[in-house]
């Protein structure tokens, strides 16, 4: 007979479970253990700071005190919220490391050719591309010859000059938050970070970069290691789509013949803390809203840099911190429908909720509200220059999807350590249920309800890597990329994943459609496969930003691994479906729709359009910081962890419905068919028409043209076409905030049955 906790089950364990247990720990240890000897290697062969750039008669170009002071002013101006570095961040500006070289480039070629006697042509270039490709950057004082010094010279006045003056008809506000100084350190920045793109790693023909970005004026292209791991990772991803098919189908796929654990078949009264997680919903609804103004906005700027529809919002909404709010409302929205979900749903699971518990759920809510709108206004006052003090605890630090205050970052951490902390109170709401969870986890008989408890620590403890070094700024770049990625790939790719097979598979079994042992033997089976493509595949976003080489092949060969569980959850959708039209009667439709649609989308989004696709070598040599990677991003977060986030709150809304309150579907149901063809129209009419020819400039031209406006000039229709997506996908918000709205109801009256907890 099971509890409704779980935490106790009639039966012999099952053989399969416990193998898949033992080999989910020796993985997540194993891929864990790599991850941390792959770190240390990085910060050993990140591109080196010189103490100091001279001419060759000594003269001072720049030192690494100004690199340093450089790379604060880039992130203090939250420069990557306009342009990228090394591809990183908004696709809206040029990318600063591949136009930076370009113009390096051709002022040094100028002025080889103009001390030549203005003859130019094919010497010139060449001893360009010798004098660039030989700085040697691993030398305490680099000398660089006077042509390369007098463009370094140049290039730093135009760089200060453009960051201190409006440009609005390339959607260029000034960096409020710089003055002259500040802003001629930046330059240095920008400069020595085009010169890893091209300067040749001591001992090897490729740059600090491997030869990224392509630039056929400086000599850079794929190297022999970017190919030879694209050809190997395809062949690998073909056995292993075969192997991970084989062991489903002989081990997981069988008849269900195993005792039914259906927790969650029959509607209960709500707790108190259940009846606090109504505002969770509606902030949820109104963050998404905000969102979608926001993107709209951003893309109208593409079209016109100059104003929105003759209204010159650059001057006080400058794009950088529209993008700023764009990518940190979806983290905010998504991480809050998980919370209100978990916390809705963790007493439903125990069968009660321990004293207090809706005080401190109340509590988390105004603290977490508190942390969103403090950072968010003080993401908007560094930009603006108001925090030229604080900008790095209260301001905006600058890194894209993580740009809040070290301040507001963690409390932000603290308030998913205290989430975590709330489920696992909830999870086992007595001391006598605590000790039976404890005592099954510690001898091996670990259940759902231990792994969706385990993901929710996860997803805390990770994003506490992203605040590394804690009390100021990192000098290298290519380090401070590294654990911003330990925050955004994991979370999305292993954390949230994590969380998404753990709540899915259990929600399956509580309403009786597939029994406790089949969920957790599928559940095991995925994590095992996102352990091992997550971990490690954080690797595709270090092939160019400077990461030791080796990147390219542990971040190659894992990210492929990623697209195959990703495999698993549309074949597992299809058969819930199946399960779900059998069933007759079922409670939930509404919110598997939307858990079986983000099933589609993670596979389509993460899977077809990012590790299928864009992850390999030598396609993202050339993909990479283009409209494909929007693509692979809008379809991924929103189709794979939103449409799941949103599922989870109509799987709330249903239960708090119970037997008492009529529960209408229609409304949802637009909402779902509404955001998929919005997903589809910006496939079709947007990403992949400047995407494709974007990609095709790329390799024609180069990507410092393929991001130029000139480029983009060519794609305004295209960039207009982006709007009936946007009417289409807000017009689904819409409705879905409405339906929560009035779906909130059976939260806030009080009723005579209703109790602290329903266990007898």
């Amino acid at each position: 007979m099971a509890t409704s906790s779980g935490v106790s089950l009639n039966g012999t364990a099952d053989p399969v479970s416990n193998v898949l247990k033992w080999i989910l720990l020796a993985v997540a240890v194993l891929t864990f253990a790599l991850l941390g000897w792959t770190t240390v290697l990085t910060y050993e062969a990140a591109p080196p700071i010189p103490d100091r750039f001279v001419t060759a008669s000594g003269t001072l170009l720049m030192s690494a005190d100004d690199i340093l002071a450089g790379k604060a002013g880039f992130q203090k101006a939250d420069l990557m919220d306009y342009g990228s570095l090394y591809g990183m961040g908004s696709y809206f500006g040029e990318d600063y490391t591949a136009t930076n070289l370009v113009r390096l480039a051709t002022l040094t070629e100028a002025a080889i050719a103009a001390a030549d006697g203005g003859t130019g042509g094919a010497t010139a270039r060449t001893t360009m591309q010798d004098a660039l490709q030989g700085i040697d950057l691993s030398r305490p004082v680099v000398v660089v010859p006077d042509s390369v010094a007098g463009a370094m010279r140049a290039l730093r006045d135009e760089i200060s000059r453009s960051l201190l003056r409006h440009d609005f008809s390339r959607g260029w506000t000034k960096a409020y938050s710089l003055d002259d100084r500040s802003a001629a350190e930046t330059a240095d920045f920008l400069i020595y970070s085009s010169l890893t793109t091209v300067a040749r790693r001591p001992g090897t023909s490729a740059s600090w970069t491997e030869n990224w970005p392509f630039e056929p004026l400086v000599g850079n292209t794929p190297t022999t290691n970017t190919f030879r791991w694209t050809w190997i990772s395809f062949c690998f991803t073909f056995f292993a789509f075969g192997a991970v098919l084989f062991i489903y189908e002989r081990y997981l796929n069988g008849p269900d013949r195993a005792p039914m654990d259906p927790v969650l078949a029959s509607f209960g009264p709500l707790t108190s803390s259940q009846r606090k997680i109504g505002k969770y919903f509606l902030v949820v609804a109104a963050v998404l809203l905000l969102q979608i103004l926001v993107g709209s906005i951003m893309a109208h700027y593409y079209s016109d840099r100059a104003s929105f529809y003759g209204i010159d919002v650059d001057r006080f909404l400058p794009f950088n911190f529209l993008r700023d709010v764009h990518i940190q409302t979806p983290i905010v929205w998504i991480g809050l429908s998980w919370i209100g979900a978990g916390l809705f749903l963790a007493p439903a699971i125990g069968g009660g909720e321990p004293k207090g518990q809706g005080v401190l759920v109340d509590i988390l809510f105004w603290v977490t509200l508190v942390i969103v709108l403090g950072a968010l206004a003080g993401n908007y006052l560094g930009i603006m220059g108001a925090l030229r003090e604080g900008w790095f605890w209260f301001g905006n630090q600058g890194l894209s999807y993580i740009q809040l205050g070290r301040a507001w970052q963690i409390g932000f951490f603290a308030g998913l350590a205290i989430w975590s902390i709330l489920v696992y109170r909830a999870l086992w709401p007595t001391g006598a249920l605590l000790r039976v969870a404890a005592r099954q986890f510690w001898t091996g008989r670990i259940r759902l309800e231990h792994l969706i408890w385990a993901s929710t620590i996860n997803i805390a403890l990770l994003y506490v890597f992203g605040m590394i070094p804690l009390t100021g700024i990192e000098k290298s770049f290519t380090i401070t990329d590294f654990w911003r990625w330990w925050v955004v790939h994991l979370w999305v790719e292993q954390s949230f994943e994590f969380f998404a097979a753990a709540i899915s598979a259990y929600l399956l079994m509580a309403v009786g459609l597939v029994s406790r042992r089949l969920a957790e033997r599928a559940v095991y089976f995925e994590l095992i496969l996102i352990f091992l493509g997550g971990v490690l595949g954080t690797g595709h976003h270090l092939y160019w930003a400077g990461a030791p080489g080796m990147w390219v092949a542990l971040g190659s060969m894992f990210s492929f691994i990623e697209v195959l569980p990703l495999v698993l959850l549309v074949i597992e959708a299809i058969g819930q479906h199946r399960l779900i039209k059998a069933h007759g009667s079922f409670q939930y439709g509404l919110a598997y729709t939307f858990i079986i649609g983000a099933a589609f989308w993670n596979f389509v989004g993460a899977g077809v359009f990012g590790g299928g696709t864009l992850n390999a070598p030598l396609v993202n040599y050339y993909e990479h910081a283009t409209f494909l990677t929007l693509n692979h991003a809008h379809t991924a977060l929103f189709g794979a962890f939103g449409l799941l986030g949103l599922g989870l709150i109509y799987f709330c809304l249903r239960y708090a419905a119970g037997d008492r309150v009529p529960f209408n579907e229609t409304l949802g149901r637009w909402a779902f068919w509404l955001y998929n063809a919005g997903l589809v129209m910006w496939i079709l009419l947007n990403f992949f028409p400047i995407g494709w020819p974007q990609l095709d400039a790329v390799y024609e031209h180069g990507l410092a043209y393929a991001r130029s406006q000139a480029f983009y000039d060519t794609t305004l229709f295209w960039q207009w076409m982006r709007m009936p997506g946007d009417v289409v996908f807000a017009a689904g918000a819409l409705l879905m905030a409405w339906d929560f709205l009035m779906k909130l109801r059976p939260f806030f009256p009080r009723r005579p049955g209703d109790q602290q907890s329903r266990r007898s």
